[in-house]
């Protein structure tokens, strides 16, 4: 029987090959600037919840931590409510500043809000949304708070995330690779602004930006990029080396037809543990990562990053691991591969390579509920279970990955932060 951990040591010879190979290929052109004030050496971030920034630094020195901005614009819900007049972002901001880590927030409002939330079909709901005026005004009125929130601290840097999937929907839905090809209710929004931009993807961009310059210049602008947006998931479809060249020009083309400068590109791999998909979606073998699902993402991140003079942060990766007794693919206790090749044995050239290929951060956390934490979820303690396939490590903590995250992160930047090329 192959085993999840004997699959990740039969790829860990070639995986060393594939990331050299890869890198290599995307080295040669020069990358694009850092963004201003943001760090020079390659950092690492984890979700986290508001409360949590003193604890999270005392851990382990990281230097982002996220939290989800969601629940809609129109719905009651949404993150304004949380606390009066949108000043969870100031709380959140507060703390993060006090415990000397940057703070991020992923703003995930569109696909929650009226009438979209209701349409089981995320990519129809998304796209109707966005041509709904009334929908539109609340969508800028809610990115307007956010903006006035944190303009308030100046002299700190805010990481705001904008919309993760939603331009993957779109590019998906463009002709030409042409953002303007995709409509979307801006000037007719009636929200004054974004008055005289057009009605589409590149108007709603130039809008976002817009504001951003004109209330919070202290925050760090960042689209996403969806790989699966160019039509072809690298890491189910299998594209070839030259196909994926191919499709990371093709995401930097839609990019650049937003006519909006960001100051650089979140992209995600997979925002759940592997063992996660295959117990709970029936996903196949496909859900482990190999060396090859390696060397595209060197390669695309690589080839995106140059043609889209973009730096690139990859968010929201899977926290599992196969190595702890704690992880016996339980709830909240699924095994995965990521942590072990980025911050593992090999994982300083693993980070190295991914940096000469234009990564600046890798931010950590599941994208559902049950999957893998850096954290006592379910209060459950140690846990070490009988390994089920050769996890024989007994736990470093009472967190959920056996404290493997942690444990992992404290010793990378004991060994001092990667340098950024």
């Amino acid at each position: 029987m192959v085993t999840p951990r004997r699959l990740a040591l039969a790829f860990a010879c070639a995986a060393a090959l594939a990331w050299v190979s890869a890198a290599a290929s995307v080295a040669q052109a020069k990358l694009p600037a850092i963004p201003t004030g943001w760090p020079h050496t390659l950092q690492l971030g984890l979700a986290d919840g508001p409360g949590g920034a003193k604890a999270l630094r005392k851990s382990v020195p990281l230097g982002f931590r996220y939290q989800y901005l969601a629940a809609g614009v129109n719905t009651g819900k949404g993150w304004a409510t949380w606390n009066s007049g949108g000043t969870f972002v100031d709380m959140y901001v507060r703390e993060s500043a006090h415990a000397h880590v940057t703070p991020v927030f992923s703003y995930y409002m569109i696909r929650q809000s009226l009438p979209g939330s209701n349409d089981s079909d995320e990519p129809h709901a998304v796209l109707s949304n966005l041509t709904n005026p009334s929908t539109m005004r609340a969508w800028f009125d809610d990115v307007k708070l956010f903006m006035q929130r944190a303009g308030r601290f100046p002299k700190t840097k805010v990481v705001l995330q904008v919309e993760p999937d939603m331009w993957g929907y779109g590019e998906h839905a463009a002709h030409g690779d042409d953002a303007s090809t995709v409509t979307a209710s801006v000037a007719s929004s009636g929200s004054p602004d974004a008055a005289g931009l057009p009605n589409n993807l590149s108007g709603l961009a130039r809008a976002v930006v817009r504001l951003r310059g004109r209330l919070a210049p202290n925050v760090v602008l960042a689209y996403h990029a969806s790989d699966w947006g160019t039509g072809v998931d690298l890491f189910v479809n299998d594209p070839s080396a030259s196909q994926t060249d191919k499709l990371a020009a093709k995401a930097a083309r839609f990019y650049r037809s937003l006519h909006a400068h960001f100051d650089l590109t979140f992209t995600d791999w997979s925002d759940r543990d592997a063992a996660f998909k295959r117990i709970i979606y029936g996903t196949g073998p496909e859900a482990w990562w190999s060396s090859a699902d390696l060397s595209r993402a060197v390669r695309f991140i690589g080839g995106y990053s140059r043609a889209a003079h973009q730096r690139v942060v990859v968010w929201q990766i899977p926290l599992g691991n196969t190595l702890m007794r704690a992880m016996d693919d339980s709830w909240d206790h699924y095994q995965d591969n990521h942590v072990q090749w980025l911050l593992g044995h090999d994982g300083r050239k693993h980070l190295a390579s991914l940096a000469k290929a234009g990564a600046l951060a890798f931010l950590f956390g599941g994208g559902a509920d049950g999957t893998t934490c850096a954290c006592d979820n379910r209060g459950d303690g140690v846990t070490n279970p009988p390994p089920i396939t050769g996890n024989d490590r007994a736990s470093y903590s009472a967190d959920d990955d056996g404290g493997y995250f942690r444990h992992q992160a404290r010793a990378y930047y004991h060994a001092g932060a990667l340098r950024l090329p």
